[in-house]
């Protein structure tokens, strides 16, 4: 696989695109906060988007509810713990 991240400026785009807040964004990426969605960009050397989280919160934005649903539903029969109603907290099981 060859993934270049996306520059502060594409972030800022996408942002403004989706007409989202900070705190916001930092939900759709699954981040702690916008104080976390700052830190990919802004500062002196902003941290790189991975993969990972731009699939997630690109599939949030393009799946339907039922899709999303069904991909959750087999995570945990994986043995994943997740609950995508609270953020920043990563031991809540929701069986």
């Amino acid at each position: 696989m060859n993934y270049k991240p996306p520059s502060t400026q594409d972030l800022a785009t996408l942002k403004h695109s989706l007409n989202l807040t900070g705190a916001q964004m930092a939900d759709l990426f699954g981040l702690a906060g916008d104080h976390q969605w700052r830190k990919y960009t802004g500062g002196q050397q902003p941290r790189p988007m991975s993969m990972q989280m731009m699939f997630y919160a690109m599939a949030r934005i393009e799946l339907d509810e039922a899709t999303v649903n069904r991909v959750i539903e087999r995570m945990r029969k994986a043995g994943v713990t997740i609950d995508l109603s609270t953020t920043g907290e990563s031991d809540s099981r929701q069986d």
